[in-house]
């Protein structure tokens, strides 16, 4: 059967090779065809035709619903205690590229032996919220002796299954000196302190040692699966690193909102990924129906060159060659200036600039140009 469909490879993707093969595979040879030249048909009719205006239709496929999402974005109700950024707000955050989102937010799914147990995954969600000293101990600084006393809760360290002693000994590793004084709950430090300010940046130090838990994940919530086979977690706050390394994540099914910390972690690829199913998530989210190839189009301009760039003065605006592009977008006297001190010479190929100058532009029957003899 394969041999059937041999010549439609190279004209159709593997991926619509890949399930022509599975479907087609209990049929007869000229059956496979047959069904193949309408999967080709279809799939020629669906692609953009030579010089049409791709860019602009997604802009306005975009751009249109964009100014209906205003209306209901600021106040959406939190999911299970967490706070889920949405509407433009999001959807500005994700074009921007923003080094950090607003609210970063985590959804981790475990191996089977685990998310079927509801208090399995409980206590796992515990061991990954991230527990500083300041919430399992209190700091009191004696400014008339020089000296910092620390008293650990224990019903605290107790609920967070972190014993006295290893509480103690992580303390004393993470500041590099040995606690003088060490009686039940209590230790203190006589780092001999030359000024007041050195004493509260001590006591400041302290304050924020981890004693467990991920760096970076503040809060975790325990959620039903969706088609409930069991539980998954929720987190505020991300980490992606540090939780694909945890035994019992299911790896391939962790997703997080920080875009430029997918591309660190996992590569350019699966930032791509995540432009476009965070984008997607939003639209929806609002009942907003947009053609997915519009929003995959603005995920490859932001990715095309393997390291992602924002859409804006600083990322894809900012780095067109044409002058005029550059100038039309933001900050005109500079670009005009620049270009005019350097002599730098304009080639007028883009759209922006012939538009500026009055010349036809280079899409749809603009694209052909026609010799007469």
């Amino acid at each position: 059967m394969s041999d059937s469909l041999e010549k439609y490879v190279g004209k159709l993707p593997m991926a619509i090779m890949k399930k022509l093969r599975e479907e087609t595979k209990d049929l007869k040879a000229a059956e496979a065809r047959k069904v193949a030249d309408n999967v080709l048909e279809q799939f020629l009719k669906n692609q953009a035709e030579p010089g049409e205006a791709v860019g602009i239709i997604a802009a306005q496929s975009i751009g249109e619903p964009g100014t209906q999402m205003t209306m209901r974005t600021f106040h959406y109700a939190g999911v299970a205690e967490l706070a889920v950024p949405q509407g433009l707000p999001r959807l500005i955050e994700i074009v921007d590229l923003r080094r950090e989102p607003k609210m970063p937010i985590m959804e981790i799914h475990l191996q089977d032996d685990i998310k079927s147990d509801e208090d399995k995954v409980i206590s796992f969600a515990e061991n990954m919220e991230n527990v500083d000293m300041k919430e399992l101990a209190s700091i009191e600084e004696d400014f008339v002796n020089k000296r910092i006393i620390v008293v650990f809760n224990e019903k605290s360290l107790n609920e967070h299954g972190i014993s006295l002693d290893d509480a103690v000994k992580k303390t004393e590793k993470e500041v590099r000196r040995k606690a003088k004084n060490k009686e039940g709950n209590q230790m203190m430090f006589e780092p001999g302190f030359s000024t007041l300010r050195s004493l509260r940046r001590f006591a400041a130090r302290l304050n924020k040692i981890k004693l467990c838990g991920i760096d970076g994940i503040h809060k975790a919530v325990v959620l039903p699966e969706e088609d409930g086979s069991g539980w998954f977690i929720k987190t505020e706050g991300t980490n992606l690193k540090a939780v694909l390394e945890r035994e019992g994540v299911l790896p391939s099914s962790v997703q997080s909102n920080n875009i430029r910390e997918i591309e660190e972690v996992l590569g350019i690829e699966a930032a791509r990924n995540a432009i476009i199913r965070e984008a997607k998530m939003v639209l929806d989210d609002q009942g907003l129906k947009v053609n997915p190839r519009h929003v995959m189009l603005v995920a490859d301009v932001m990715t095309y060159n393997g390291k992602t760039q924002s859409i804006g003065r600083q990322g894809v605006s900012g780095a067109k060659t044409s002058v005029f592009a550059r100038a039309a977008f933001e900050e005109t006297v500079k670009h005009l200036h620049n270009a005019s001190i350097q002599g730098t010479k304009d080639e007028l190929k883009g759209i922006t600039e012939n538009i500026i100058v009055g010349q036809p532009i280079p899409v749809g029957t603009g694209l052909v140009k026609l010799g007469m003899k």
